[in-house]
């Protein structure tokens, strides 16, 4: 069953987020807490409303907790259940702590004996795994990361400096100093590089309870920036992908791209 969602979610995350229902996302128990020893549990999942369990767990074989300091944190507790997945992050030190699920692979077919073959796997199992000889053969390459923020103490800055690979967020505004009424500003950038033209949706949770999405769409201008002025307190959902032919590998004909978090804008 584990291998069947996993499947899924490969799929998922091979196209560009806004071209389905299912919306996948890590949503924290907190997002701004203090104390000894403080700890968050985060949940993970593919959902059809915000942010309710009704689709597929979020696999977390490619979880990267970072740390303030720039380190890694190794999660705990970690479980996948039949609709969500589940871990804690102690956040040990004082700071921002970076949450993200990050996914690269790739998704081939050809054509073998008149039927048609289909592959899906990582970069480095490619050449290991596909015929060199194969005849029609079609490799697409994906890139995501779903991420959220979260902070013990005082806000940091260090854990936001940029990969330069893939689609990456890099707050303007803290991202755990969000406030109703105020307005936010962030910056996407792609291997490194301003991405202007991003369609970006936006979208406040408790779907499940609205008969509208409420949802709203901003788009980057040339340094890759937007600003969004939340209308009230809430759980957010952010999306954008894009795609392009900066592949990492000759096979590879595209390159599709996709980035979601999770936010919390509390009341004034």
């Amino acid at each position: 069953m584990l291998r069947t969602f996993g499947f899924a979610i490969a799929i998922l995350l091979s196209l560009p987020l806004a071209t389905f229902a299912h919306k996948v996302w890590l949503l924290p128990s907190q997002t701004v807490l203090s104390g000894a020893d403080p700890l968050v549990t985060v949940d993970a999942a593919v959902s059809n409303d915000l942010f309710y369990f009704n689709h597929f767990p979020l696999r977390l074989d490619n979880l990267v907790v970072t740390a303030p300091d720039g380190t890694k944190v190794q999660a705990e507790n970690q479980a996948t259940l039949r609709y969500r997945s589940v871990f804690d992050v102690p956040l040990k030190q004082e700071g921002t702590y970076r949450i993200a699920v990050l996914n690269h692979g790739l998704f081939g077919s050809w054509e073998e004996n008149g039927e048609r073959r289909r592959w899906r796997g990582t970069p480095e199992s490619f050449a290991k795994e596909v015929p060199k000889d194969t005849k029609g053969l079609q490799v697409s390459e994906s890139v995501g990361r779903v991420e959220t923020f979260v902070t013990n103490g005082a806000p940091t800055e260090k854990g936001f400096a940029p990969t330069g690979k893939g689609l990456e967020l890099i707050p303007v505004t803290h991202p755990n100093d969000l406030y109703a009424g105020e307005k936010g500003t962030f910056r996407f950038l792609v291997d490194g590089k301003p991405a202007a033209g991003l369609t970006v949706e936006i979208i406040c949770g408790g779907t499940r309870y609205r008969d509208n999405q409420e949802e709203m769409h901003v788009t980057t201008d040339e340094n890759g920036e937007f600003t969004v002025t939340w209308p009230s307190a809430g759980m957010y959902w952010l999306e954008t992908s894009t795609s392009d032919d900066k592949t990492s590998i000759s096979q590879a004909q595209n390159r599709r791209l996709s980035y979601a978090a999770t936010l919390e804008v509390l009341p004034q």
